[in-house]
């Protein structure tokens, strides 16, 4: 993730959390869930206010959670009530750790090139037939929205992605935003099987 793109959420971290605290995220959870075992360690890559890896706590997961905003992270160990540790993809090199890696709204934020790397260290941090759930904005190409990079897909480009990376694309669903006033933001939402 480009330097100011962490800036910008150093910058505006509360009001980034708590804008994004409410929105319910419980169909997606679920399809994720679905295919990762009761009570496993799932990753929360790039974690944000902490929301969902408060979900998967309450519901008996093992949870470990990362975001490179130091200030985010601020955010998340509060509102989790542990610390969240402060660190990029980059510096995920755990192998045939988790059952699940959760990469909600966090992989857009790297330039397409880099993303089979990320996505490689992904496959090895996860054990075999561990599950990869990501979701990016539908479109094509890359872009700045103010000071953000985001890097679009198309389904046909997501489900490549994965593919090519080890991953088997199980569901796949094109949908809008979750939250209020931005239901017309349409998101490619993906889980993914390590194959073999």
């Amino acid at each position: 993730m480009e330097n100011n793109t962490i800036k910008y959420y150093n910058e505006n971290a509360k009001e980034f959390c708590e804008g994004t605290l409410q929105a319910d995220m419980s169909q997606y959870q679920a399809m994720f869930l679905n295919y990762v075992k009761p009570g496993g360690h799932i990753l929360d890559a790039g974690c944000g206010s902490g929301r969902d890896s408060k979900v998967f706590s309450d519901l008996g997961y093992q949870v470990t959670a990362f975001d490179a905003s130091e200030e985010i992270c601020k955010f998340a160990s509060e509102y989790l009530g542990r610390m969240v540790e402060c660190r990029r993809f980059e510096d995920v090199t755990e192998t045939d750790c988790y059952d699940g890696i959760w990469a909600s709204a966090s992989l857009l934020h790297v330039p397409k090139k880099d993303l089979p790397e990320v996505l490689g260290r992904f496959r090895r941090a996860l054990k075999a037939d561990g599950i990869l759930y990501a979701s990016f904005k539908y479109g094509d190409g890359e872009c700045m929205r103010g000071e953000r990079r985001f890097s679009n897909f198309t389904e046909e480009q997501a489900r490549t992605l994965f593919n090519e990376a080890g991953f088997a694309v199980i569901e796949f669903a094109l949908t809008g935003d979750v939250r209020e006033g931005r239901e017309a933001e349409k998101w490619c939402n993906l889980v993914g099987k390590r194959t073999k």
